[in-house]
């Protein structure tokens, strides 16, 4: 599967490989040293710990390093460009269901907040959308029956994602819409 992501996301997916490479690593690096010098390590808490956490950096580098690296950056504004009125990547759309109207922002899986409207381009709504023209009645399914929409409006415009932080134990995207 392909990743795209808005710039905004490939930033901060950036700063926080640098943050975690260049500052918190080798902190927990050098508290790992001075737990180790403590003595017995098989009961030594402190190293215990340390070394926990620099297994848990080290996979979020590995993660964030093979990310970017297969990641394609596409800019929601120049979207516009190619689209001919279509809904892809990086589109914000409008709907109407049941007569309220209701935007959705299209954005790569690192960077979704389904609440605010900020969906996945592979989430069953997303999914539904791409290719569309306003006009075009578009009918999905949820976990919780399906759903109808009518599309309203399609604009290009900057995304806010307010790349949010992965959950501790998120494997996957968890979005309804």
């Amino acid at each position: 599967m392909s990743i795209y992501m808005t710039p905004d996301c490939a930033e901060a997916m950036r700063a926080e490989l640098r943050d975690l490479l260049y500052k918190k690593r080798p902190e927990m690096a050098k508290t790992a040293e001075w737990a180790a010098s403590n003595g017995d390590r098989s009961e030594n808490a402190d190293y215990q710990y340390a070394k926990r956490a620099l297994r848990r950096f080290d996979g979020r580098i590995r993660f964030l390093s093979k990310r970017l690296e297969a990641a394609q950056i596409i800019e929601p504004v120049s979207q516009a460009q190619v689209a001919g009125g279509r809904v892809l990547f990086g589109a914000t759309v409008t709907v109407d269901e049941d007569g309220e109207e209701k935007a959705y922002s299209i954005v790569g899986v690192d960077e979704t907040a389904p609440g605010r409207g900020v969906i996945s381009w592979v989430s069953p709504l997303g999914k539904a959308l791409l290719g569309k023209r306003v006009g075009d009645v578009v009918t999905f399914m949820t976990p919780k029956g399906e759903r109808e929409l009518e599309l309203v409006k399609v604009e290009y415009v900057p995304i806010a994602t307010g790349v949010l932080p992965p959950a501790e134990e998120d494997d996957g995207e968890a979005e309804e819409s």
